[in-house]
This record gives C-alpha cells, sequence and structure tokens, in this order.
C-alpha cells in the first residue's frame, strides 16, 4: 500500500465545531478503514496545520477518492503528500542513474574556512 502524509487546515465551519474534532476523525477511520485505508495516526498540532494524518492508501484512486469525501464535508482544507519508507526510497535510488558528485557550493567551503580560522 501506498503511504500519504495528510496536512490539514481547519475551515471557518470546522473550527465552529471543534468540540467535534475527534469523533469526526473516529468516524472518517472507520469508513477508511472499511475501505481497506490504513490509518497509522492522527494528531493534533500546533502551528500552521491544525491536524497530520499518516495514511496507508489502497490505490492512489482510492486516496483521492477518500480526500474528495473529507474536503467536502467542509470542516478541512488538505495537502497531501504521497511518503516513502526507506525500502521503497532504496528502490527508487537503485532506478536513478548516478551522478557524478559535485564539489561542495563556494560559500558551504568559504563557511567552514572561517568557522576553522576562528578557533585558532
Amino acid at each position: 500500500m501506498a503511504s500519504y502524509v495528510i496536512l490539514y487546515r481547519m475551515t471557518p465551519e470546522g473550527a465552529r465545531s471543534l468540540r467535534d474534532t475527534v469523533k469526526r476523525a473516529g468516524q472518517i477511520r472507520q469508513q477508511n478503514a472499511r475501505r481497506g485505508f490504513k490509518i497509522r495516526d492522527v494528531f493534533w498540532t500546533q502551528g500552521p496545520y491544525d491536524m497530520i494524518a499518516v495514511v496507508d492508501a489502497p490505490s492512489e484512486e482510492a486516496m483521492m477518492g477518500a480526500m474528495l469525501n473529507i474536503v467536502g464535508a467542509g470542516n478541512v482544507t488538505s495537502t497531501t503528500m504521497r511518503a516513502f519508507d526507506a525500502t521503497e526510497m532504496s528502490r527508487i535510488l537503485a532506478q536513478t542513474p548516478a551522478t557524478e558528485e559535485s564539489p561542495a557550493p563556494a560559500s558551504a567551503s568559504k563557511a567552514s574556512n572561517g568557522r576553522r580560522a576562528k578557533r585558532r
């Protein structure tokens, strides 16, 4: 299954019914579980996003459908990002042509030279 990280922001409507957010998340978790999703976890957060979910979806189409349902309810807006674990990333890297290593940017070497000079 493909993994996703979803960042949510409350809409004004969602903020008005904030006290129901845990209940709504539980209902959505149950609905999506019946559709073959695995909701790894949901977190309520401080900062620019109000909630984060980590989800395994049976397909991209299923994920898109689930997000349309969630956002369509009007309580949140979302940003969905495909996430790759270490095994998946290793397979991706194995398929990526190797590139020659490029030297460190000039600004990086100047910064390290400056640090060395200060330590003397």
